[in-house]
């Protein structure tokens, strides 16, 4: 499953910047908000509370103890002012402050319209506790929506009528005021459009604030970045300005100082490396004159063992074959010494491959051992002597380690040659495959002291490279070994 692509640090660090301003404006302003609604309605509620108590006081004295309808509404006209309806009630008769009320709106059982869309009270929209309170001597009011969604506070409050002694009793009588909070309500509603144009100017500023900060923090994060991709390419020169004294930094300072650690080892394993190589082409080079007197001699021992007693015979063949492995070795060891001081070079001519091939197997005598499969006319322009290394050392490691028949396959496309050698052997190793290349490696402990140096297939591989071209190896699948060799038929005109 593919996994699903992250967001960048830059989107990260916005969205969290956007996260907390929208978070912290919505708090804010949430909370501004519900105290200012609650201070508002208060105030409004209290001052509604003591107008109406000072109005009721101004109602006294009563001039009778029992209302007759037009004294009902003479009390309800009273109390009744803009904004501001009342109603009065005496043992189930009640009557409203004019003007007269027209009928309800549809819809809305209890709810007058007076004075175009200003509503009045009715017995159907007093609340029961609300009564309650109010038949028990108590001043009561409650918040109420009676009309179009729009907020009211309903206000309650028994009359009462003075004694001849002083005192004052229950005369029965209920007034009931309602006060419109439509303004409060506007102001409210102000605040909220205020509370959100201040969040979303906070959000916006916060925008602003993270592409700063972001820019900021992502440009050393950027070089950062920049330079550790350069490092990994070679560039061990590599190193990042640092500015100001914080954690970047300090990363950057660990950066530098890493990075020049790197160049030091580097340096070091380089030097070592060649001062080997060097060593080991010296060698070389210096063991090729004895070694071609000893080879002299070892031919001459050669051709004498037959006639010398035993063990005399068996020594002198020794001594002749280990010259020959030992000549071997370090014919390989200078030829891969060329190739690591980079004075290796090519020397091209039109061939006919084919041909090649058989020429190599012929002049080494496995042309009966090996089959062969060698379309006619394929030329290419490689060099001879550089692809005869390479077949010798496949062929002949097949014809060691493999089993027969060992075969050589040749195929072409018009920009390229291949060459298979494959054998019938159990094939290599999973955990061998990745080695076969390299110098000195023998996939067996056992074949340590073999004919071979373990130096011929890295010799392949590196002609191969040389031709700009690969050689690979893999396990066929019904047995055996198969080593596939591709190199461009014209290294001036072929593709790269």
């Amino acid at each position: 499953m593919t996994p699903r692509p992250s967001l960048g640090l830059r989107a990260r660090l916005l969205s969290a910047f956007a996260l907390l301003s929208v978070v912290t404006a919505a708090a804010v302003a949430g909370a501004i908000y519900v105290a200012a609604r609650n201070d508002i309605l208060q105030r409004a509620q209290d001052a509604a509370v003591r107008a109406t108590k000072s109005q009721l006081e101004g109602l006294f004295p009563l001039r009778s103890a029992e209302p007759c309808p037009d004294e009902l509404r003479g009390i309800a006209n009273k109390m009744t002012e803009e904004n501001v309806r009342a109603m009065a009630i005496y043992r189930g008769a009640y009557s409203t402050g004019d003007p007269a009320p027209a009928d309800p709106p549809s819809g809305s059982p209890g709810l007058r319209r007076q004075g175009g869309n200003t509503p009045v009270v009715d017995p159907e929209m007093l609340p029961l506790s609300l009564r309650r309170e109010v038949a028990g001597g108590n001043v009561a009011w409650q918040r109420v929506v009676v009309w179009q969604g729009a907020p009211y506070l309903l206000i309650g409050a028994p009359l009462l009528i003075a004694e001849p002694d002083g005192t004052a009793r229950m005369s029965g009588i209920e007034v009931y005021v309602l006060h419109s909070l439509q303004p409060e309500q506007h102001s409210i509603d102000g605040l909220a459009t205020s509370a959100w144009l201040t969040g979303g100017a906070g959000l916006a500023f916060a925008v602003v604030l993270a592409l700063l900060a972001t820019r900021g923090v992502l440009r050393p994060v950027r070089e950062l970045g920049r330079a550790a991709r350069l490092l990994g390419e070679g560039e061990l020169r590599t190193r990042i300005a640092v500015t100001g004294s914080d954690e970047l930094a300090d990363v950057a300072h660990t950066f530098n100082n890493t990075a020049a650690e790197l160049e030091r080892h580097v340096e070091q394993l380089r030097q070592m490396e060649a001062d080997a190589r060097r060593f080991v082409a010296d060698v070389s080079h210096e063991l090729r004159t004895p070694l071609a007197a000893l080879a002299a001699v070892a031919d001459v021992l050669d051709e004498e063992a037959a006639h010398l007693p035993e063990p005399a015979g068996r020594a002198a063949r020794l001594v002749s074959q280990e010259t020959l492995s030992l000549t071997g070795l370090v014919n390989d060891l200078i030829e891969i010494s060329r190739f690591d001081s980079g004075v290796a070079a090519l020397a091209l001519n039109e061939v006919d491959v084919a041909e090649l091939v058989r020429a190599t197997l012929r002049s080494r005598g496995w042309s009966e051992s090996v089959e062969t499969e060698l379309p006619a006319g394929v030329p290419a322009r490689l060099d001879p002597r550089r692809v005869d290394v390479i077949l010798a050392n496949l062929v002949g490691n097949a014809l060691r380690h493999g089993e027969p028949p060992v075969s050589v396959r040749l195929a072409a496309d018009p920009y390229w040659v291949t060459l298979e050698v494959r054998d019938n052997g159990p094939g290599l190793d999973e955990a061998v495959l990745p080695r076969v290349f390299d110098r000195f490696y023998k996939a067996s402990a056992a074949r340590a002291r073999s004919e071979g140096s373990g130096l011929g297939l890295a010799i392949a591989l590196e002609n191969a490279r040389l031709h700009r071209g690969d050689l690979t190896v893999s396990n066929v699948p019904d047995g055996g070994a198969r080593f596939t060799l591709r190199l461009p038929r014209d290294l001036d005109g072929g593709p790269e």
